[in-house]
């Protein structure tokens, strides 16, 4: 559901994969306008999709966090095995639950928050931390481009176009793998960096102190901007790379010895590698409704044999 970033690095992944075929795409945009790169496969309507229950396994779903998945999993929950990259922290709770009544009353699977993080970040927080229960998590984010941020940028009054990166703070790093368990605040962990394509006559001075100050975004970071042409940004700053680091740093013993869990990813794409995620969690959903089950999920609450293509025999002979 959905042809933008997502809905393509799906059907990257869905090529990919051996036990996988297209059905179809669904779009609310009027469907001739859209052409797909798999031959043969209709983009329908999103009105009509109620029509497909009998003829798709798994739906997953591109749309944003902010106002489409909050409304679009929980409709399409009750009608097909869904699986979503809802990445609302704090409203992940009530997102849940929405998902989880109404998959249980149409019988399906629904997965939410599915990605790297929410997603394998979160795996990599919950079995560390299962792991090793005397100490802290810590989560650094980049170097990579945060849409989101580049969004807020956007919005400012003068602002033609922008790009906001995200880079964890070197030292913090180091002085988290050495397992010293520091004490860090939102500023010691992560700088925010914008490149900045003001509009003729903007206040450049005024559009700068508006960036830093804006609350929830950049005043709690140390943060730079640079006001570059168009020209530039749209020859240096279209990659859509990120990455990040989960670590968990413990002790046992009572403290007598410590230990270091690191966890991290360097991405040429965030959303073909979100999209990948998503198609191994679709195969899950499947599997699981398939063998009786219902009701929301998360990546928790599955295991990891489900996700893959390969049988239990294979992955014991040659992953175990």
């Amino acid at each position: 559901m959905g042809y933008g970033n997502l809905g393509r690095g799906v059907e990257h992944a869905v090529a990919a994969a051996g036990d996988m075929e297209l059905a179809a795409v669904f779009t609310r945009r009027d469907p001739a306008s859209l052409t797909i790169r798999t031959p043969d496969v209709p983009v329908v309507s999103a009105a009509e999709a109620e029509a497909w229950q009998d003829k798709i396994d798994v739906m997953i779903l591109c749309g944003g966090s902010a106002t489409d998945l909050p409304e679009q999993t929980p409709k399409y929950a009750r009608l097909f095995n869904v699986v979503d990259s809802f990445d609302t922290h704090a409203r992940v709770p009530e997102h849940f639950a929405n998902v989880d009544e109404a998959a249980k009353a149409g019988g399906k699977v629904g997965i939410i928050s599915v990605g790297w993080d929410p997603g394998m970040f979160s795996l990599a927080r919950v079995y560390s931390t299962a792991v090793l229960p005397q100490g802290k998590n810590y989560t650094f984010w980049g170097k990579g481009l945060s849409q989101g941020h580049s969004d807020a940028l956007r919005r400012i009054d003068g602002v033609k176009d922008a790009r906001q990166y995200t880079i964890p703070v070197e030292a913090s790093l180091e002085a988290v793998r050495s397992g010293s368990q520091p004490e860090l605040t939102t500023r010691q962990m992560h700088t925010r960096e914008c490149f900045v394509v003001l509009e003729d006559g903007a206040d450049a001075a005024r559009i700068e102190r508006e960036i830093k100050e804006m609350p929830n975004y950049f005043s709690d970071y140390d943060t730079t901007v640079h006001f570059i042409s168009q020209a530039e940004l749209d020859a240096n700053h279209k990659s859509m790379a990120h990455g990040g680091f989960v670590f968990r740093s413990g002790t046992t013993a009572g403290g007598a010895n410590s230990h270091v869990i690191e966890y991290s990813l360097k991405l040429d794409s965030n959303p073909e590698f979100t999209t990948s995620v998503l198609v191994a969690y679709a195969r899950a959903a499947y599997r699981l409704n398939q063998a009786g089950d219902n009701g929301g999920k998360t990546v928790f609450d599955i295991a990891p044999a489900l996700l893959c293509e390969q049988s239990g025999e294979d992955l014991r002979a040659h992953l175990l």
